[in-house]
């Protein structure tokens, strides 16, 4: 009965994250919009005038590019869902969940699973619109891409989760945010691989959790020729580590929340 109501509790957070976005219609346009506009932006203004080593011109840099974009927008929409913690925390709701007779790992897991969804949903739009768009994707890859962006969604937002339930204000979260994400997501290999990098971007590259993600986008996705793909980790390597990141990021969270229960209790 108590497993029952555990996890009735994380489906209702879970849910209730979903229905407060669909109330902000706004959200959803900006999640997909900003992307787009940054692929088409930088992929055409920059695809004469660079072009990683190894892809043709019959791809282009428009094509290296949709996957990090893809990613990027993964990414923001994980991460920026977890601003709802710091907003549940000021409005009092926060603290009725901790006292409640519940274990703790249920806001972990409904505002995770939330945020994933979310992310999922709008990376996932974005996915769809490869063949709109004239990159030639096969169905199954599509749906093998999905696979691996809930993965990804999952540890981003697992990692939001960790950083909002630390951070004492919207502000300081987006502090943190600005000086954390784009960093993390230019250094995966969303605009130039690791190998045309100097030595210390080269490791700081390699140690990046989303360098990993990335290359399980590019794997699964098949728009990078092969001379790219061999260049990155292999598609067991990059599975592994992500499924390690994201087990690291959900314990640290169950960590950060057990030890805020505790103390409220």
């Amino acid at each position: 009965m108590g497993g029952n109501v555990a996890w009735l509790a994380t489906g209702s957070l879970a849910r209730r994250e979903v229905v407060r976005f669909l109330r902000q219609p706004a959200r959803l346009i900006g999640a997909i919009a900003m992307p787009l506009i940054f692929w088409l932006l930088i992929g055409a203004g920059m695809g004469d005038s660079f072009r990683p080593s190894g892809i043709s011109s019959e791809g282009g840099f428009l094509h290296y590019f949709f996957p990090g974009i893809v990613v990027l927008c993964v990414l923001f929409s994980a991460i920026y869902s977890t601003i709802s913690i710091i907003e549940d925390r000021d409005a009092g709701f926060l603290q009725s969940v901790l006292v409640a007779p519940v274990p703790s790992w249920t806001i972990v897991g409904g505002k995770v699973l939330g945020g994933a969804i979310l992310a999922l949903g709008q990376g996932g739009l974005l996915l769809a619109l490869a063949p709109l768009l004239g990159l030639p994707v096969a169905w199954w890859a599509l749906v093998s891409t999905f696979a691996v962006l809930a993965l990804i969604a999952l540890s981003l937002t697992a990692l939001g989760f960790v950083i909002a339930w630390k951070s004492e204000s919207t502000q300081g979260f987006h502090a943190i945010m600005n000086i954390l994400l784009m960093p993390m997501w230019i250094l995966s290999g969303a605009f130039f691989p690791s190998q045309g990098a100097s030595t210390v971007l080269a490791w700081i590259m390699a140690i990046n959790p989303l360098t990993y993600g990335l290359s399980l986008v590019r794997h699964t996705l098949g728009l990078d020729e092969p001379s790219v793909l061999e260049r990155l980790p292999s598609l067991e390597m990059s599975l592994g580590v992500s499924v390690i990141f994201l087990s690291v990021m959900v314990v640290w969270s169950c960590r950060v929340v057990r030890s805020r229960s505790r103390i409220n209790r």
